[in-house]
């Protein structure tokens, strides 16, 4: 699939006429690529279908129209939309709300699908609040990354019953990372060690959260795609500024990199390059510890990861 539209839908005829097919089923929205940023449809939900029967002569193949299918609870069975007798309600469900649904637990009703094949769907899409997640924490030296991700672990073992694990950026440095250096390109690899570790523990349910200071977006990129196959990931970007962190620098490193005497320092004479689209952004000059988690916390629970406590007593 292109997503293409009409024209795919002949083109897909054509390929399928090339391998021997006799017949062919064009539904509703064949290869239809959605909607614009306004939130309206680029095509008609039988354009696709209704443009390729125009074509089924040249194309040498039989095409078969199919209607959208509603069920009707008085009948208790399904009718093409165009022939459902007057009077009966009519229900559906779309792709987009069964895997809304399979993501926050949500019934499926029988009369959509049979009992054994929506267990199916469930293992194979468990809801999010049964998946492993990641908070990827990025941000100069001194911005609270490890702080906040303390403090978090502590707020997630509290509230949910999945394992936490803090990959910190000076523990991976000494443990998983010793040989490399603060050159770009032993930079990125440390933060891809990082991400397939955080993969593995995310990929058996576990959450992770990750706190170096990821100053490079193709490295942060390439973390997210160890992620995101698999579930959750959350850039969490500590916008805190350079004067703000230098203020909180016991260590002195701002002042020796100030000085010339440590060098490739992120912020000073190292290039920082800013996220652009994370999923949390957060100011610790103004936010506090506990709001910068409060912050974190709200949006897992937005999207399904966290159950909030009228849900779990629900459930």
């Amino acid at each position: 699939m292109r997503m293409g539209g009409p024209r795919e839908a002949v083109w897909h005829g054509i390929i399928r006429k090339n391998y021997g097919a006799t017949h062919f089923i064009l539904g509703r929205d064949h290869a239809g690529p959605g909607s614009n940023s306004a939130g309206q449809d680029f095509y008609g939900p039988y354009d696709a279908r209704d443009f390729a029967m125009k074509y089924e002569d040249e194309i040498g193949l039989k095409l078969l129209p199919f209607e959208m299918m509603v069920y009707t609870p008085e009948h208790q069975r399904y009718y093409p939309v165009n022939k459902v007798p007057e009077g009966l309600k009519q229900m559906k469900l779309s792709g987009t709300e069964v895997r809304r649904r399979l993501k926050t637990g949500e019934e499926i009703p029988e009369w959509f699908s049979f009992a054994p094949v929506v267990e199916i769907l469930r293992k194979a899409h468990p809801p999010n609040h049964k998946k492993g997640f990641c908070i990827l924490f990025t941000g100069l030296s001194g911005s609270g990354k490890t702080t906040v991700a303390n403090a978090l672990q502590e707020r997630l073992m509290e509230i949910q019953d999945r394992a936490v694990t803090v990959l910190d950026g000076d523990l991976v440095r000494q443990l998983l990372s010793s040989g490399l250096g603060f050159s770009k390109e032993d930079r990125m690899l440390n933060i891809k060690r990082i991400g397939y570790v955080a993969s593995l523990i995310f990929k058996s349910g576990g959450c992770v959260i990750a706190a170096p200071i990821a100053p490079h977006a193709a490295a942060r990129e390439d973390f997210r795609r160890f992620i995101e196959e698999a579930g959750g990931h959350f850039e969490t970007h500590l916008s805190t500024t350079v004067e703000c962190c230098e203020t909180r620098d016991r260590k002195g490193l701002y002042k020796r990199a100030r000085a010339g005497t440590l060098k490739n320092f992120t912020g000073i004479d190292d290039p920082y390059e800013t996220p652009e689209n994370p999923e949390i952004r957060i100011d610790t000059a103004t936010s506090s510890v506990a709001d910068s988690v409060d912050t974190i916390v709200a949006k897992l629970t937005e999207e399904g990861y966290l159950i909030s406590e009228p849900q779990a007593k629900a459930a």
